[in-house]
């Protein structure tokens, strides 16, 4: 089976369906809370930027703002419905929102960290390799890239939740189609990150922490 998605389709599918969420999208991810405060533990001192890929509502961002208070955030989320809560956040002054998809959207450079949460478990590896190459180049040498998102162990497990997709797409606009631990560090190898590692959290949900960094300079 080719793991193929078609990148346009899946954005508007995303966008429409976080757009239809964004009023519902803090109680339903309470159960997650776990998982988002894991980022900001896994981050180590002195973090001052952060792009944050998926940023939704921001859920993940009292966690980050109260450990880092002088941190500046740039998040990018594809709802505008789900950008309209971050400004509404007691620390909406210090996140720079952009509405976009990670794909076309510039990044820009220089960040110590780059964060996600439940947002990265939606693409094709094709696309994720051209996203973790985004990632490595927008990053500062030796910055880091910590992910809580639904991976799988095996690709069989990989390929199950892409038949689902595939038989679903029609009748349902969420499909998760995670991808297995190999592959991911595959992938990221590729792209250039090193120090790959993937933490249990919340395995009950398929939830795993991903940490991994740029190599600095000389290394």
């Amino acid at each position: 089976m080719e793991l193929n998605i078609n990148l346009t389709e899946r954005n508007a599918s995303m966008k429409a369906f976080f757009d239809w969420k964004a009023d519902g999208f803090d109680d339903v991810h309470m159960s997650l809370a776990e998982s988002k405060a894991a980022v900001t533990k896994a981050l180590p001192k002195g973090i001052r930027t952060v792009l944050d890929l998926g940023v939704g509502t921001g859920m993940e961002l009292y966690a980050l703002t109260e450990r880092f208070p002088d941190v500046r955030i740039t998040g990018i989320d594809i709802s505008p419905n789900m950008l309209e809560y971050i400004r509404k956040r007691p620390f909406a002054d210090r996140v720079e929102c952009i509405l976009g998809d990670f794909f076309e959207t510039e990044f820009g450079e220089g960040y110590d960290a780059v964060i996600s949460t439940s947002a990265l478990h939606h693409f094709a590896p094709e696309d994720k390799a051209r996203l973790y190459r985004k990632v490595t180049d927008c990053l500062k040498p030796g910055g880091w890239f910590v992910n809580s998102d639904r991976f799988v162990d095996t690709e069989e497990e990989m390929l199950e939740f892409y038949q689902y997709y595939l038989d679903h797409k029609l009748d349902s606009n969420h499909c998760d189609t995670p991808l297995c631990t190999g592959l991911e560090t595959g992938l990221l190898e590729r792209a250039g990150m090193t120090e790959i590692r993937f933490d249990p959290v919340m395995t009950e949900r398929g939830y795993k922490l991903l940490v991994c960094r740029k190599p600095g300079r000389g290394e």
